[in-house]
């Protein structure tokens, strides 16, 4: 059997995930995911290709920020601490801390710039005359923070999970470009590297740097775009659980 190290991006499996399937509940998120991981691991290309044994499941994520910020638009500090995300993200952390076989690995977040800032798409519409100040609601801010930590905790595990041949395959689930030079390594050391970007676009030159590209649970999506209004809709997204 292939010894198979399962590294998942916390923070691009949390968007992906609500953005394939919605909202969940902790519980559901935290059961989602390690089913959708043991969905690689009952993977195989080919029936004569060996099958797979699960060594661990590595999760990369940061503590949710618990500051208070203040509002520009409704001219009050928030406390991030008392908020839903706040209790949602530790909640969902405590699941997979309780789960067999998953390792936390959490980095945390830099304060440096934080704050509430403007959405990209609302800047865009200001400028262009088509909202004004008064149009702007809570949506249109979100709080802006940088990861500290994660990418080299992934770089790091990768590196010596090779180095001491620990496992013979890794499937690194994220949709970055920075797992590259870890990549690269683990290859040299004959480690067999999968991508799961989870149904997202990669750059076309990361295919050169990993030996396999492969999603679980193909999404049925229907798009349809309005490119003068910029709207996507999307049809329910279908998905098989394995738990």
């Amino acid at each position: 059997m292939i010894k198979t190290a399962i590294l998942v991006d916390g923070g691009f499996y949390r968007k992906r995930a609500a953005h394939l399937w919605g909202k969940k509940t902790p519980v559901q998120r935290s059961n989602e995911l390690y089913a959708y991981c043991m969905a690689h691991i009952r993977d195989r290309a080919t029936e004569q290709e060996p099958s797979r044994s699960l060594y661990r499941i590595f999760y990369y994520d940061c503590p949710p920020a618990e500051k208070v910020l203040f509002h520009p638009l409704r001219q009050q500090n928030v406390d991030l601490g008392k908020q839903q995300t706040y209790k949602w993200t530790n909640d969902l952390f405590n699941e997979l801390k309780s789960k067999r076989k998953v390792a936390l690995r959490l980095g945390y977040l830099s304060e440096t710039f934080s704050g509430y800032q403007l959405s990209m798409s609302a800047v865009k519409e200001l400028c262009s005359g088509k909202r004004t100040i008064k149009d702007l609601v809570d949506e249109d801010f979100k709080i802006g923070f940088s990861q500290k930590g994660v990418d080299m905790k992934i770089g790091l595990d990768i590196a010596s999970l090779s180095y001491k041949k620990q496992v013979e395959q890794i499937v690194l689930i994220s949709g970055d470009s920075d797992f590259v030079p870890a990549a690269k390594l683990a290859r040299r050391e004959g480690v067999d590297f999968i991508l799961d970007p989870m149904w997202a676009k990669i750059r076309p030159d990361l295919y050169e740097h990993i030996d396999g590209l492969k999603s679980q649970w193909k999404p049925k999506i229907r798009e349809t775009r309005q490119e003068e209004q910029g709207i996507i809709a999307e049809s329910m997204v279908e998905y098989i659980s394995l738990e």
